[in-house]
């Protein structure tokens, strides 16, 4: 493995995952039922029942594990600020976050992954991020809040860039961070323009090969990005 890469590899026994990252080894419990989930997408009602509700957030994506490593690294800098996890899905980076000290707040779109994060938490011996069930469109937070604001994998559709741009607007203070690790998707680029066109800055801070996580013929090509006003 070269000096770029970040070892990905899962030992899957069907509902728990087992990981290694940040020096140490974690379990992650998900939701195997996909039939059910599957299911559920076509009986939900409400506001927002023309949303596409694909349970993604039942796997682990390798763009959490570089993400992860990053907050590991920066472990002194975080430690008791206001964090929050955007889309944290099973938990990992979550998690992280609460075991370095920081004060993570892990917010999701649907409550049955917060109810695998907060198992998640007590499973691997951290302390219990706060965990909110919260829509990036109408944010729960009061503005300014956090210091640092991180996700992985959230930026999969064009139509999100928007939204997620006003949410970090809403949400970092003055000074505020965030990073978005994503598995070089050209849809990032949507995100990119949106930033220029409104006064925030990016740069990409790291790139990793990701060893594939599950049986796959290449590794995964996973940018950080750092976003901050201009």
């Amino acid at each position: 493995m070269g000096e770029n890469e970040t070892s990905g590899a899962v030992e899957e026994n069907r509902r728990l995952l087992r990981v290694t990252a940040c020096g140490r080894d974690w379990e992650l419990e998900r939701e195997t039922d996909l039939e059910s989930l599957w299911a559920a997408m076509t009986t939900f009602s409400g506001p927002d029942a023309d949303d596409e509700r694909i349970p993604y957030w039942t796997e682990l994506w390798p763009s959490s594990l570089v993400l992860a490593d990053w907050l590991y690294e920066r472990r002194d800098l975080l430690r008791g600020r206001a964090c929050l996890d955007l889309g944290c899905g099973i938990g990992l980076t979550s998690l992280v976050g609460s075991w370095i000290g920081a004060r993570v707040i892990g917010m999701d779109y649907e409550m049955e992954a917060l109810r695998y994060a907060r198992r998640n938490a007590a499973r691997n011996g951290v302390p219990q991020p706060g965990w909110a069930v919260m829509d990036w469109r109408r944010p729960a937070v009061r503005s300014g809040s956090f210091a640092f604001v991180w996700g992985g994998d959230v930026m999969y559709e064009r139509r999100f860039a928007g939204p997620v741009l006003d949410f970090l607007d809403h949400a970092l203070a003055a000074g505020g961070v965030a990073w978005i690790a994503e598995p070089s998707r050209s849809v990032y680029e949507s995100f990119r323009s949106v930033l220029v066109g409104r006064g925030w800055a990016g740069r990409c801070v790291r790139e990793r090969n990701v060893a594939a996580l599950y049986p796959q013929a290449v590794p995964v090509p996973v940018r950080l990005w750092e976003i901050c006003r201009a």
